[in-house]
């Protein structure tokens, strides 16, 4: 009995030998190369095309990144989500402690 191979190309299964190849996409590499950074400069022209010149290029101009603040952010909301939850700072009591005084004057 001979085993079979077969691979999903666009929806359907085709049989294929035991030296089959996958085809290799242009965007292979895409998340551990430089290609993203082919061509690439700063708004002063400064070339960053690699990701060794983009890094240095922050770090003399003090730059970041927005990735730099994702956790910052996450606790941020988490903070307005509380503080929405639970009233804020003022307790009912406050407001109309605040409300009574304002209508003496």
């Amino acid at each position: 009995m001979t085993r079979r191979r077969y691979v999903q190309i666009k929806g359907e299964l085709v049989e294929i030998t035991d030296d089959y190849q996958p085809q290799r996409h242009n965007d292979s590499g895409a998340l551990w190369g430089d290609r993203s950074y082919d061509g690439l400069r700063a708004t002063d022209g400064t070339d960053i095309s690699t990701r060794v010149k983009h890094r240095e290029y922050m770090k003399l101009n003090n730059l970041t990144t927005v990735d730099d603040y994702k956790e910052t952010w996450s606790k941020a909301q988490e903070a307005r989500d509380r503080y929405r939850q639970s009233g804020g700072t003022f307790s009912r009591r406050d407001i109309e402690r605040a409300i009574s005084q304002l209508q003496r004057r």
